[in-house]
């Protein structure tokens, strides 16, 4: 992976999905509601100082989001951070950078 691009779309991984997991609260609370159905189906990454995660969720019925999370180094030793996210997507929308 190049850095600054991102990578193309890749199926979501156990990893993907524990991502989303960490994060289904901080959406939540954008929101203001909760989502029963949450899933990764796929992502894509662009390598910065750290790792900017595009993640398509499946919400429920046939309502996405599409979540940018930010991972910092390791050594930074700070937590998964939602930097953006988008509603109103469907399962065809290409997962861009926003």
């Amino acid at each position: 992976m190049m850095c600054g691009g991102t990578s193309a779309a890749k199926a979501a991984t156990p990893e993907t999905q524990q991502i989303v997991d960490e994060v289904k609260l901080q959406v939540e609370e954008k929101e203001g509601k909760r989502f029963e159905v949450f899933t990764a189906v796929e992502f894509k990454t662009q390598l910065v100082a750290g790792i900017n995660y595009f993640i398509k969720v499946h919400v429920g019925n046939d309502e996405f989001l599409h979540l940018r999370v930010f991972k910092s180094l390791p050594h930074e030793n700070k937590p998964l951070s939602l930097s953006s996210y988008q509603s109103s997507k469907t399962k065809h929308d290409e997962l861009t950078y926003f």
